[in-house]
C-alpha cells in the first residue's frame, strides 16, 4: 500500500501513526528534554568530520575530472581523436558535472552545520522549531545561485499537527532506514516540506525517537525526561553547548519554554513576530 502523503517521497517503506508509544529511549540523539520541550540532534559531529572529508575528496576529484574533459574537448581538432571517444568524453563530462551538482550540497552540509542541528518539540504549545542548514532537506532540483550559498539556514517554525512521520530506505547495503517528518498543509495528506527527524538508523530502531517524542508530545510516562545527553536542570549548558551561537532568534528560544498559546502569542507580540 502506497503512503498517504502526496507527492510520496523517494525511497518511502512505511508511514508512521501518531499516539503515546510504550517506548524506552537510551539515544545520544535525545540532547535535553524538560517539562515543556525536548530537543533531538540530527547530525554527529565526529561523523559529520568523517563524511566532510570524503566530500572533500570527491570534490578535488570530481574537479579535476571536469577540467579534464574540457581539456579534452578542447582537444577535439586533434586527429587522434575520434567520434567514438568524444561522445565518450561529452558522457563523462555530463556525468562529473551531475555528481558534483550532488556532492556539493552534501558538502555544504557536512561542513557549515554545527553544534547537531538540533530539533525542538515543544509539548504545551504543539509548536515545532527547526534551525538547520538549507541544503538538509530533499531538494535535487536547485537553482545554481543556492551554490553561492554555502552557510544559508532555514530557521522555522512549525505545527506538530501538521508534522507526520514516514520511514524511507537509505538505499545502502546496510539496509538503513531514516525517519522523516512530512509537512503537510493543515487538515490534508498534501506535502509542502521535508524534515529529516532520525537519519541513518538500523532495523527497528527507525521508530524509537519517533515513538519517544509522541510520548513526550501527550507527556506519556515512557517519555523520561533525563535520558538525554544533558539533564532536565542543566538548560543552560544545553543551551550553550547546542544553541547559542547557531543563529537562532531571540524569541523562538524564549518560545521553547512557553507553557500556553497564549504565553506564545506574548512572545511573539512582545517581539514583534508577524503572526
Amino acid at each position: 500500500m502506497p503512503s498517504k502523503y502526496r507527492p510520496q517521497i523517494f525511497g518511502w517503506f512505511g508511514d508512521l501513526d501518531k499516539g503515546p508509544y510504550s517506548v524506552p529511549l537510551h539515544d545520544r540523539r535525545l540532547s535535553y528534554a524538560n517539562n515543556n520541550y525536548c530537543a533531538f540532534i540530527r547530525q554527529d559531529y565526529n561523523d559529520q568530520i568523517f563524511n566532510a572529508c570524503l566530500y572533500i575528496i570527491g570534490f578535488i576529484f570530481g574537479t579535476g575530472s571536469t577540467f579534464s574533459f574540457l581539456w579534452l574537448i578542447t582537444e577535439y581538432d586533434n586527429p587522434t581523436i575520434k567520434p567514438f571517444t568524444l561522445m565518450i568524453i561529452i558522457v563523462g563530462f555530463i556525468a562529473s558535472c551531475l555528481g558534483m551538482y550532488v556532492l556539493i550540497p552534501e558538502l555544504y552540509l557536512n561542513l557549515f552545520s554545527r553544534r547537531g542541528s538540533p530539533i525542538i518539540f515543544n509539548r504545551k504549545t504543539g509548536k515545532v522549531y527547526v534551525n538547520e542548514s538549507d541544503f538538509f532537506n530533499f531538494k535535487f532540483l536547485r537553482h545554481p545561485a543556492v551554490f553561492l550559498q554555502p552557510k544559508k539556514r532555514r530557521i522555522k517554525e512549525y505545527d506538530w499537527g501538521d508534522l507526520h512521520g514516514v520511514i524511507i530506505h537509505n538505499m545502502s547495503r546496510n539496509a538503513l532506514t531514516s525517519t522523516v517528518l512530512m509537512v503537510c498543509q493543515p487538515g490534508t495528506h498534501q506535502v509542502i516540506d521535508h524534515i529529516m527527524l532520525d537519519p541513518a538508523r538500523a532495523g527497528a530502531g527507525s521508530t524509537f525517537v519517533w515513538g519517544w517524542i509522541n510520548s513526550f508530545m501527550v507527556f506519556y510516562k515512557s517519555a523520561n525526561i533525563d535520558d538525554g545527553e544533558y539533564k532536565s536542570d542543566q538548560e543552560a549548558e544545553f543551551k550553550a553547548h547546542r544553541i547559542d551561537g547557531q543563529g537562532w532568534s531571540e524569541w523562538m528560544v524564549e518560545a521553547f519554554n512557553a507553557t500556553s498559546q497564549e504565553e506564545l502569542a506574548e512572545i511573539k507580540q512582545r517581539h514583534h513576530v508577524k503572526q
